[in-house]
C-alpha cells in the first residue's frame, strides 16, 4: 500500500455483505461480481486449482459461483464450478489430467471478528465499481485510491468433489512425488572423461626444477650477509624472515642467527612476526626529528 494516497471510506458499501475465503496458495484476491454483491474469494483452494486459477488471463473467467437456499430459513448450499478451459493440469508423469469441476464450499461465521475488504487503484489504472461499470483515470492524474469495498460476513473453505477425476488426480500426483530423486544406473563402458592416474603432477615438477636451478644456499660471509640486511632495512623497517630469506639467498637458520645480534623480532602489536633493526643499528628521519 503506497504512503500517499486517496482513501475513500464513504457509508455507501458499510453495508455490503462481503463472504471471505482464506488462502494459502493464491495471493492475489480473487474478486467476481455476482447478483449486484462482492464476494471477495481469496480462497483456501486445492494446490492444483490455485496453479489452473493463475492460468487464466487478465481478468479471463475462472468458473461459476452458484448459491441455493431451499426454503427462508435453510442453510444457504455454496459451490464452485471451474472453467472446463482450466481443467487441462499438463506435466504429470508426461499425461494430460482433467482437473474437477465441482468444488463444494463449507460456510463458516466470521467468529465476533470485524474484518473488511479493501481495493487499491494506482493512477492511471482502470477503477472497477460495484455496478460492473469501470473507468480509466489519465496517467499521472492523482494519487492512489483507496476504497472500501464491504464488511466481511463470511468464511469459507473450497474442498474438492470426490469424484473419480479428482482420485485419479492425487492418485498421480502421490506417484510422482514418490519418484526418486536420484536413480541408480549401470555402465556398459567404462567413464574416459575422469582424470588418469599420473606419476607426478605438473605443479610439483616445476617447484622441483626450481629448486635445483637454485641449488643448495649456502653460507655467505657474515659481514656480506649484514651488508645486505642493512642495505633492505634502509627500505623498509620491517621485514618477514621469507622475504629476508629471498633476499640473501642464505639459509633460514644461519639468517636468524645474524637477526638476533642486530634485530628485533616482534610478537605481538601490529607488525606481529616481523624482524627490525635494534636502535643502535637504525637511523631513520622520523627518529632524528624526535631526538632534536
Amino acid at each position: 500500500m503506497s504512503e500517499k494516497g486517496e482513501v475513500d471510506l464513504t457509508g455507501a458499501k458499510q453495508n455490503t455483505g462481503v463472504w471471505l475465503v482464506k488462502s494459502q496458495h493464491v495471493q492475489q484476491c480473487k474478486c467476481m461480481y455476482l447478483q449486484r454483491a462482492w464476494y471477495c474469494l481469496s480462497p483456501q483452494v486445492p494446490k492444483y486449482l490455485a496453479q489452473q486459477w493463475a492460468k487464466a488471463t487478465g481478468r479471463g473467467e475462472v468458473g461459476k459461483l452458484r448459491i441455493c437456499k431451499k426454503g427462508n430459513l435453510g442453510k444457504a448450499e455454496v459451490s464452485f464450478t471451474l472453467n472446463e478451459e482450466l481443467t487441462v493440469i499438463e506435466g504429470i508423469e508426461d499425461k494430460t489430467v482433467s482437473a474437477p469441476r465441482e468444488h463444494p464450499f463449507t460456510m463458516q461465521t466470521v467468529g465476533g471478528q470485524t474484518l473488511a475488504v479493501f481495493t487499491e487503484n494506482s493512477s492511471g489504472q482502470s477503477e472497477e465499481r460495484s455496478d460492473g461499470s469501470s473507468s480509466v483515470s489519465g496517467a499521472g492524474a492523482g494519487p492512489d485510491k483507496i476504497a472500501l469495498e464491504g464488511v466481511v460476513v463470511q468464511r469459507a473453505e473450497c474442498r474438492p468433489a470426490v469424484s473419480e477425476s479428482y482420485m485419479r488426480l492425487k492418485r498421480l500426483q502421490i506417484e510422482e512425488s514418490s519418484k526418486p530423486v536420484r536413480l541408480s544406473q549401470q555402465l556398459q563402458s567404462p567413464v574416459t572423461n575422469n582424470y588418469k592416474p599420473v606419476a607426478n603432477h605438473t605443479y610439483n615438477l616445476e617447484y622441483d626444477r626450481r629448486k635445483k636451478e637454485e641449488g643448495k644456499r649456502a653460507r655467505a660471509d657474515k659481514q656480506q650477509v649484514l651488508d645486505m640486511l642493512f642495505s633492505a632495512f634502509e627500505k623498509h623497517q620491517y621485514y618477514n624472515i621469507k622475504d629476508l630469506v629471498d633476499i640473501t639467498k642464505q639459509p633460514v637458520i644461519y639468517l636468524k642467527e645474524i637477526l638476533r645480534d642486530i634485530g628485533i623480532y616482534n610478537v605481538k602489536g601490529t607488525h606481529k612476526n616481523t624482524w627490525e633493526l635494534k636502535p643502535e643499528y637504525r637511523h631513520y628521519q622520523g627518529e632524528e626529528k624526535t631526538d632534536e
